[in-house]
């Protein structure tokens, strides 16, 4: 598990401001989720926390040590982003590679290149390959190409990948905004497990609330590139997503589970006023 550290994180792209002096604490073994509708910042901001992407200011740290600090990336950085497992949207496994020789590929850090390239594995490294593989549900599908699965058994397999590298922060970008509700849900819980038995530190940008208030206790959602609630996801009612989003947040909105208002105390930093409906 891994506790990471924003601080005064800008970002630019262009004229547009991306991040505006984001400052976030993300405690060890948690699980988090940005949400926020589109160009809010949220996928933005997850791939500042293993420096693929630098800000102009600000500081990244994970476990005390510099990821990035005022657009530079740290010199160790290849050191923290071998204990960094990114899930992408569009999973990003070889397609005509078997996924077992995909899910090994995160094996990369500690395995020499020529051997990887050959598929030159060790029966040891098969065997973590093919237990990450079962904690997915996928063993069955090890020898299988990449290309014949379906986008929630690839991405499932992108999961093991990180299982094997030995991740101890998960960082997921949307990672089922392409795939339907039961594939979502198998997503979801197996992050959910991941975080629960093995300690692991997981934040997942999601564009849909209710998954995100289902499988993470907190939320952090993002507008215009800042932080405009930071709290408990079962505080966060649709009442409240409406006052912060205005239109956008028909891109969020998911039916309210048991239609409860958040309490007062609430822990929200809006940059305007809630209405009157939104506070009584």
């Amino acid at each position: 598990m891994s506790h990471i550290l924003i601080c005064h994180l800008h970002k630019l792209f262009g004229a547009r401001k991306a991040l505006g002096d984001i400052s976030l604490e993300i405690q060890a073994g948690e699980m988090v989720a940005l949400i926020g509708a589109s160009g809010s910042g949220k996928s933005t901001l997850l791939r500042h926390l293993s420096a693929l992407t630098l800000g102009e200011r600000g500081t990244v740290e994970i476990d005390g040590l510099p990821v990035q600090r005022d657009g530079r990336a740290a010199k160790g950085i290849r050191r923290l982003r071998s204990r960094t497992g990114f899930v992408f949207q569009q999973f990003n496994l070889v397609a005509r590679l078997p996924l077992i020789t995909n899910v090994l590929s995160g094996l990369l850090h500690r395995v020499p290149l020529w051997r990887s390239l050959l598929g030159r594995f060790t029966r040891e490294e098969i065997r973590i390959g093919m237990e990450a593989l079962n904690r997915v549900g996928m063993l069955e599908y090890a020898w299988q190409r990449a290309s014949t699965l379906s986008g929630g058994q690839q991405q499932r397999g992108a999961i093991a990948r990180t299982l094997v590298q030995g991740a101890r922060t998960i960082l997921a970008d949307e990672p089922i905004a392409s795939l339907d509700p039961e594939s979502s849900r198998r997503v979801m819980e197996i992050l959910a497990a991941i975080n629960r038995e093995d300690g692991c530190t997981v934040v997942v940008s999601l564009h849909q609330v209710e998954f995100a208030r289902q499988y993470c206790p907190r939320i952090v959602a993002l507008r215009q590139g800042k932080v405009v609630y930071d709290g408990p996801s079962a505080r966060l009612t649709n009442e409240m997503l409406s006052a912060i989003y205005g239109a956008e947040a028909s891109e969020l909105l998911a039916p309210d589970h048991g239609g409860k208002r958040a309490p007062h105390d609430t822990h929200v930093v809006l940059p305007f006023p809630l209405p009157e409906s939104a506070t009584a």
